[in-house]
């Protein structure tokens, strides 16, 4: 390969990864995404009424209920409720928004846990949000594996960000590569979209450069022979990187790598970062 074909693949992929970096940054920093949280509320069978979301709310087995006072509102699906709005029981990782003005009000389970995570655009931590630093993209950190399924799913459990929480994957199989001469392995859970994978890890840089708790990592689908490319140039952090108001999954004890992935997002600054 000529010098001239090296620097020009070397600005495609230096492209290809600010377009996901600016993406990543997007929709963190969108008016309703994760730096726009105010508060995580943790429901049970008492009503009870919080600063930054109107009405009363409280869950039981038949899910999650709002009453809401006279002249208070919120849109469901476009629909604007009033008085007594059941969103029924949730599935575990989903949710539904509630549109308050311009605030939206997250309605969701995470580790079995009904919550109310509200969202307002003005919140402080989004208004100050000045991006995330990252690693320079380096090619040398874009490693070819191999995804070795297992026969039958496993069910794994994992800690999260806030203690005591738990969350339960799938686990469809590894992914198992080479980086500096070392074999290395990942247990993978389903990524977005269909065929997808995505791993979470952390490595020797973790809590110096990099966040100390978890970074994630989403895979394209494998290839018919198992081939998977695992660019840790894209390896993003968790919103629980930027605020305590966050439930993310810590990785699997399998899952430490003893190497240092000098690639990928940094420490935010909001957490002392540079």
């Amino acid at each position: 390969m000529t010098t001239e074909a090296t620097a020009t693949d070397l600005q495609a992929f230096t492209e290809n990864w600010l377009e996901w970096y600016r993406a990543q940054e997007a929709r963190l920093a969108d008016p309703h995404g994760f730096l726009a949280i105010t508060g995580l509320h943790w429901l049970d069978d008492r009503p009870q009424r919080f600063p930054d979301a109107p009405g009363a709310w409280r869950t039981g087995p038949g899910g999650v209920v709002v009453n809401l006072d006279d002249g208070e509102e919120l849109a469901v699906d476009g629909t604007p409720v009033h008085g007594e709005h059941r969103f029924g029981v949730l599935p575990e990782r989903g949710g539904v928004d509630a549109v308050w003005g311009d605030a939206v009000i997250e309605v969701a389970k995470r580790g079995g846990n009904d919550i109310v995570r509200p969202r307002h655009p003005d919140a402080p931590l989004r208004t100050a949000f000045t991006g995330t630093p990252a690693y320079a993209p380096d090619p040398r950190w874009a490693v070819t594996g191999r995804y070795i399924p297992f026969d039958t799913p496993r069910p794994t459990t994992v800690g999260a960000a806030v203690e005591g929480l738990e969350h339960v994957y799938d686990a469809p199989g590894r992914v198992e590569f080479e980086l500096d001469g070392q074999q290395l392995s990942l247990t993978a859970f389903p990524g977005p979209g269909a065929g997808r994978l995505m791993v979470l890890f952390t490595d020797a840089t973790s809590g110096v450069t990099t966040y100390a708790a978890n970074r994630a990592l989403a895979m394209e689908p494998p290839a018919a022979d198992g081939t998977v490319v695992l660019d840790f140039n894209r390896a993003a952090n968790l919103p629980c990187a930027y605020t305590d108001l966050a439930t993310c999954p810590l990785p699997p004890a399998e899952n430490r790598l003893p190497v240092a992935i000098e690639a990928g997002q940094k420490i935010p600054r909001e957490r002392g970062g540079s």
